[in-house]
């Protein structure tokens, strides 16, 4: 399921895996980094910023770097980021970030992730629509690369 407004996106997937093993998949920064394409450096806690090496050809000159903003186990995990940061010549530090936010719910199925990313209207115009474009894609890989890792793992 998609959800998408001028400010938010929201993808939602059910996978056939207890809730304890999507947490980890989320909440460890080792694990998190296998399925998203990052080596981290650093693990995630609430206030922290953590740091990793992204893996993904032709943004592999990157570093993704986040905010971590709530653990609350195994219901919730979010971090601020900056949206589709890619070059490396600006400097977004002064830029707002988006809030991306991991939900998950126990469902009979399995578990049920809901991920959604808010707070693009503040985002500079000039790269706002392309931000939102990128992530909604890459949203919607991510949601399947975390599904095919906990069923591998």
């Amino acid at each position: 399921m998609t959800v998408e407004t001028a400010d938010r996106i929201e993808k939602e997937i059910v996978m056939r895996a207890p809730r304890s093993k999507v947490w980890r998949a989320l909440t460890d920064s080792a694990e998190f980094g296998k399925w998203f394409g990052v080596k981290m450096k650093d693990p995630f806690a609430p206030g922290a910023i953590a740091r990793g090496a992204i893996l993904t050809p032709g943004y592999d000159h990157l570093t993704l770097e986040v905010q971590v903003d709530r653990i609350d186990a195994e219901r919730l995990f979010s971090y601020r980021w900056h949206p589709y940061a890619v070059d490396p010549e600006t400097d977004y530090s002064r830029e707002p970030m988006t809030l991306v936010e991991f939900q998950l719910e126990e469902i009979t199925e399995g578990t049920r992730l809901k991920v959604t990313e808010s707070g693009f209207d503040q985002i500079p115009t000039a790269r706002r629509d392309e931000a939102f474009r990128m992530n909604s894609g890459g949203w919607g890989h991510q949601v399947q690369n975390i599904a095919k890792y906990v069923d591998q793992e």
